[in-house]
């Protein structure tokens, strides 16, 4: 089971980090991702990482803002999410993929956690 927390409110410009734990799942298994779904659209891509962390992937929209880190050793992962914007109001999901390299096809993720609302006043 997955379970996202660090949501929030929080100004535009300012910072949040989300958290991704898992019970019953050895994160160091698996590449891990985190989406988010505005209301009235669709779930998309945010930033994904590999087993090792030696592989990142970002949406265009949040390059240079979000990172998305891991520390096997607490099996979590994390989105710092730095200059937010009202855009990026949404709720956030972590996922787990069980393939080979990191995607952002929402379709090759197994796993979902239940999501954290973030919200950005302009």
């Amino acid at each position: 089971q997955l379970q996202a927390s660090g949501g929030g409110m929080v100004q535009a410009g300012g910072s949040l980090r989300l958290s991704c734990a898992a019970s019953g799942l050895t994160l160091t298994n698996y590449i891990m991702g985190w989406f988010r779904q505005a209301p009235g659209k669709e779930r998309e891509f945010v930033a994904a990482i590999s087993r090792s962390s030696g592989t990142t992937l970002n949406a265009d929209s949040v390059k240079g803002r979000f990172t998305i880190s891991r520390d096997n050793a607490k099996n979590t992962v994390y989105l710092q999410m730095n200059s937010l914007k009202p855009e990026d109001t949404a709720v956030y999901y972590c996922a787990v993929d069980l393939s080979i390299r990191p995607t952002r096809s929402r379709s090759e993720y197994d796993y979902w956690g239940q999501g954290t609302q973030v919200t950005v006043s302009s």
